[in-house]
């Protein structure tokens, strides 16, 4: 068998109840990809496994609820309020309503253009539950026996997207014609709707879609890392890339430049943006789409689980009445989710928060966020000006890049708001002498300055599977960690399981602060290296990135190869 990475999808739930064996596994992948459908769609099409086992594994994967129809007697008033044609079309049925909310069967959970399509018609809240297709497709044919609609159940029920015309070579000159109508067949609408809610499942921020030579992949960024998962069929191409246009509003004949879009999807029980970015390649266009969502944003800092020094001073940072606050680190280190915890902790009815941000990732209610646009002469500069004229308590600056908003912010700053920004360098000492660097004055950055910090995200270790292990004196020089360091404490390492993506199950925060006091104050007016900065800042007490990385292996929640790996071995 092949390596390919099946942990943690209906395939890991249908072997560990030995319904399919293992060695059967990639087989049944292949010609699933060969005929362009879904693994549990060829399956239960070529009755390897059940409708009723295809149906509880599906449940269980999406954590919803399984229903048998084989007895089932819809209420006549609930078929009322959904079109005959809808309930075909999506193969749902009506299950019970109860003040706002709808229990709807459905035989394709997956389908998640069906729920948004019967949510909009009704104007409900939609529950979902999961029914074999084969009773679904009975069920309807009862209710709408004298229907016309009864003569395509069929037809929907067998279709596997034969009927559409397939897309084969991405480099050919195709008609806007053929690709409309390769992108909406139910086929690749099912498939990427089933791309999402993957992405979703497993907790991903990123999912790769990437042509190559002869094959599609498809690839998550699950806790930082990427993750291959089984692909659509290379013949899919065009109709996948037409398919995540059309839902971004962007131009699908346009194949030659880079475009960028955003699109709202509804699934699992919760609402998330969708950042879309299309770069043409040699095999065709590459598309990465960044998941947003705000139900994983912390609410406060407290729910970011800081060491109690860090906590305790991002806390009395925030607490200013003026002055400026540096969050730094590497893309992809989490700034932005901190920075949104303080402005949470800080957004209040009396407060007045303005934000210029590029892009506006998450809206906050109770936050004026501005969208940068270059291209219109909206830059973090020029909008920075014009929010000082906003009357504002707090302002946060996405970043700053250049010398003329590092100007504009530390005037902000000195002149009575409160500015939370970031910063790209390695460490919190550094921020410092990147804004000299830039051509800040020592004097006014002294004045000004409150905090910095610099973070890490590491990879949390899955409780379910991991494994007390010991470390060698080797590797414990080889990372310059003293010899004894963990003492008795119990070590773990990463194993992996169908709960967990090699070892790992989400992310957390590792972060240096530096809260700057007279001494650093002092080191900064007399223009100190950040080397000499970091020293005196840990004299007062400030553990470094290595050291909070060394304390989360010590109490079991990483391991010593994924703490490294963020804050490096030195």
């Amino acid at each position: 068998m092949s390596n390919r990475a099946y942990s943690g999808k209906i395939s890991d739930i249908l072997l560990s109840r030995k319904i399919i064996q293992t060695e059967e596994l990639e087989k049944y992948q292949e010609h699933a990809d060969e005929k362009g459908m879904r693994l549990e769609q060829y399956l239960t099409e070529e009755k390897i496994v059940s409708g009723i086992q295809m149906t509880l594994a599906l449940a269980e994967y999406l954590n919803i609820k399984p229903i048998t129809l084989s007895h089932f007697s819809p209420d006549p008033e609930l078929l009322d309020i959904i079109p005959k044609e809808v309930m075909v079309k999506s193969m749902a049925i009506p299950v019970t309503k109860l003040g706002n909310n709808l229990t709807l069967a459905l035989g394709d959970p997956f389908d998640l253009v069906a729920l948004d399509e019967i949510s909009t018609i009704t104007g409900l809240s939609i529950t979902s539950v999961v029914a074999p297709e084969n009773e679904i497709g009975d069920a309807l044919t009862k209710i709408f026996a004298q229907s016309s609609q009864s003569l395509d159940m069929e037809e929907l029920m067998h279709g596997n997207g034969s009927e559409i015309e397939i897309l084969e070579d991405t480099e050919s000159d195709v008609s806007l014609d053929e690709m409309l109508e390769s992108a909406e067949g139910a086929p690749v609408i099912r498939m990427v709707n089933m791309i999402l809610v993957e992405a979703l499942r497993t907790g991903a921020s990123d999912i790769h879609i990437e042509p190559m030579e002869k094959r599609l992949r498809l690839r998550y960024r699950i806790d930082g890392a990427l993750v291959e998962r089984p692909s659509p069929p290379k013949n899919l191409q065009a109709a996948v890339t037409s398919r995540i246009k059309i839902m971004s509003d962007l131009d699908i004949a346009e194949r030659r430049v880079p475009q960028d879009g955003r699109f709202n999807i509804k699934a699992l029980g919760k609402e998330v943006d969708l950042r879309v970015s299309v770069l043409p390649t040699s095999h065709g266009e590459k598309i990465v789409m960044r998941i947003l969502d705000k139900s994983s944003l912390s609410p406060s800092l407290a729910s970011l689980g800081l060491d109690p020094l860090a906590e305790e001073a991002m806390t009395y940072a925030i607490a200013q009445p003026h002055g400026i606050i540096l969050v730094t680190g590497p893309t992809g280190s989490g700034k932005t989710t901190t920075l949104y915890s303080c402005l949470q902790d800080i957004n209040k009815v009396d407060v007045n928060i303005i934000t210029c941000e590029d892009p506006v990732e998450y809206q906050i209610e109770g936050i004026n966020q501005v969208q940068m646009n270059a291209d219109i002469g909206l830059t973090f500069a020029s909008t920075l000006r014009s929010i000082l004229r906003q009357d504002p308590d707090v302002i946060l600056v996405g970043e700053i890049r250049d010398a003329e908003t590092a100007e504009i912010a530390i005037k902000a700053a000195l002149t009575g708001h409160l500015v939370l920004s970031t910063l790209h360098t390695n460490d919190a000492p550094g921020a410092v002498t990147r804004l000299i660097d830039m051509g800040t004055e020592p004097f006014m950055l002294g004045s000004c300055l409150i905090l910095a910090q610099a973070q890490r995200l590491y990879r949390r270790l899955c409780t379910s599977c991991r494994k007390a292990t010991t470390i060698s004196d080797e590797v414990l020089k080889a990372n310059h960690i003293e010899a004894g360091f963990f003492g008795t404490e119990k070590i773990y390492k990463a194993v992996g399981c169908p709960r967990c993506t090699n070892g790992y199950k989400g992310r957390g925060a590792i972060m240096e602060v530096m809260l700057v006091n007279d001494k650093i104050r002092e080191g900064i007016l007399n223009g100190a290296t950040a080397s000499e900065l970091r020293e005196v800042a840990r004299e007062n007490g400030m553990l470094s990135l290595k050291d909070v990385g060394l304390e989360r292996v010590r109490s079991g929640l990483t391991s010593l190869e994924a703490s490294v790996e963020v804050t490096g071995g030195g």
